[in-house]
């Protein structure tokens, strides 16, 4: 449990960080890193999902830090963030589970069966299968339903930077597990 004590340093390591203080700034993250991974742990139920979410919350909290009016709320103030971005998480997250079931329930394409024969379309789709959900998704709306980088970001909610990543990644492990099969 923390003290009053405890309270009144980090306020005064606020006040000096805002003031462009850099070791104070460094030790307020050093004291309140454990405490706000802690609490998205708490409230992610997953160790990756909630070190992703207090760093982005780091990243909003020095955005932040020159904002804040009352030192003394520091722990209020820098908890609700991380609630919020674990919040933001979760709910991506959940999008992405959602994503990846509605492409499993998806028909299978036939445009690829039509453009090579039996064998090799057998083999792309068996490739793509194995592809991540995001990587499988990103593929078929730019490939097969021909969408642009810009509309597969949009429909997929992501920057158009992620979706090129997406794709590159895609088509290089679609490329090895083609080139494998066919030694």
């Amino acid at each position: 449990m923390r003290k009053p004590a405890d309270y009144a340093l980090d306020a005064f390591l606020a006040a000096a960080a805002r003031a462009g203080d850099r070791d104070a700034l460094r030790e307020l993250a050093k004291r309140w890193y454990p405490l706000l991974t802690a609490h998205a742990w708490r409230l992610t139920g997953d160790r990756d999902v909630a070190e992703e979410a207090v760093q982005e919350a780091w990243l909003e909290i020095l955005r932040g830090l020159g904002s804040l009016r009352d030192d003394h709320a520091f722990a209020a103030w820098a908890y609700r963030i991380t609630t919020r971005r674990c919040a933001r998480l979760i709910a991506r997250h959940q999008s992405d589970r959602r994503l990846a079931r509605a492409v499993e329930a998806e028909p299978h394409e036939t445009a690829i069966e039509d453009r090579h024969d039996e064998g090799d379309g057998a083999r792309v789709k068996r490739a793509m299968a194995d592809l991540p959900p995001d990587q499988r998704a990103a593929v078929a709306l730019f490939h097969l339903q021909g969408l642009s980088v810009a509309e597969t970001a949009i429909a997929l909610d992501v920057p158009a930077g992620t979706v090129k990543t997406r794709l590159m990644h895609a088509r290089r492990k679609l490329r090895d597990s083609l080139e494998g099969g066919m030694k």
